[in-house]
């Protein structure tokens, strides 16, 4: 896609929804960049960080779901400035660690993975765990890996040092939510308060039901770990023109709320954008925030979004290319 057409459809996308777009500077006097919706920044693809066909633990080809940690001002002696956690989905799954010292990279693989894998005796002996999300809990000072296993359970398991984890609970089933869901999968958890719910943790994470057409949903906490659910969905599909949609990771900029998520190939193969509000109550559709272009990794499909800031200079780690045939690539904003 030529970089006149994703300005038409940024300017476009951000016009419909009554924003306006914001003028961001790249570093080192590069061209500014674009605004997407919401003022983010026009984040565009740098490079391939992992390719399944290049790592040692590579059980199926595939691998999916990253989220990349800071972890220099949280682990007293961390392998890396940054842990950057992904799976494989099929069977057996795993959840795998790599590291580095820059999320330019290079990343470097643990040389153990997976460090959580699909027996984990008493608690449960499943056919593949997946979808890794870590979230820093200051208060404890621990990493909270929150995974699926099988996709009807999500899970959350506690560690130190972000490799030796301790399992905790299940935290989230089908049986949560109404008759007839199918799947409750790929959760991501923030920090993020909701007085009118007694809550300081929101959860975003994929539903399914008999419809067969993935929804996204969210629940709150006030500790991360005993969860509510809303019975209706966050994000329903129909209602931003997809089939599905899914990977969904909570933002805020400018004391605004929103959640990006990833539609299917099918229905684009973007990543899109609304704005929830502080307390949940708004569905604003934004549109496109990340424009996927037909071209090697992408292939029509971006999907599954993680963010960082390195030196002040904001990045997305995200799934590039065809779902269960991709790699894990990184834009700069």
């Amino acid at each position: 896609m030529t970089l006149d057409r994703r300005r038409f459809l940024r300017t476009a996308s951000a016009t419909a929804a009554g924003g306006a777009l914001l003028a961001l500077t790249e570093p080192d006097g590069a061209t500014p960049a674009l605004a997407a919706p919401g003022g983010f920044p026009d984040y565009r693809y740098v490079r391939t960080l992992l390719n399944p066909d290049k790592l040692k633990y590579n059980p199926t080809g595939e691998i999916i779901f990253p989220c990349i940690r800071g972890v220099y001002d949280k682990l007293p002696a961390p392998l890396g400035r940054y842990y950057l956690y992904y799976a494989p989905h099929d069977a057996p799954g795993g959840i795998c660690l790599a590291y580095a010292d820059s999320l330019e990279g290079p990343f470097t693989e643990y040389p153990h993975n997976p460090i959580v894998s699909n027996h984990w005796a008493p608690h449960y002996n499943v056919s593949h765990v997946s979808s890794p999300h870590v979230m820093w809990h200051a208060e404890r000072r621990e990493l909270w890996l929150y995974f699926h296993g099988e996709n009807t359970v999500t899970r959350l398991a506690r560690s130190k040092d972000g490799i030796h984890f301790t399992y905790d609970k299940s935290v989230l089933t089908t049986e949560m939510l109404p008759k007839g869901t199918k799947e409750t999968s790929y959760a991501r958890v923030f920090q993020h308060d909701l007085p009118s719910h007694c809550a300081r943790y929101i959860m975003v994470f994929m539903r399914n039901d008999t419809s067969n057409h993935r929804d996204i949903g969210w629940g709150w906490s006030a500790d991360g770990r005993n969860w509510e659910f809303d019975q209706e969905p966050l994000i329903d599909h129909a209602e931003v023109g997809a089939s599905d949609v899914s990977g969904a990771h909570l933002l805020t900029r400018n004391g605004r709320t929103y959640v990006v998520y990833h539609t299917d190939k099918g229905s684009g193969g973007d990543i899109h954008i609304t704005e929830v509000g502080a307390d949940f109550s708004r569905r604003n559709h934004l549109g496109v925030f990340y424009n996927s272009t037909s071209a090697s990794p992408e292939n029509g499909r971006a999907a599954a979004p993680s963010f960082g800031t390195d030196g002040g200079v904001p990045y997305m780690i995200y799934e590039a290319g065809e779902r269960l045939s991709g790699v894990i690539a990184m834009a700069r904003g």
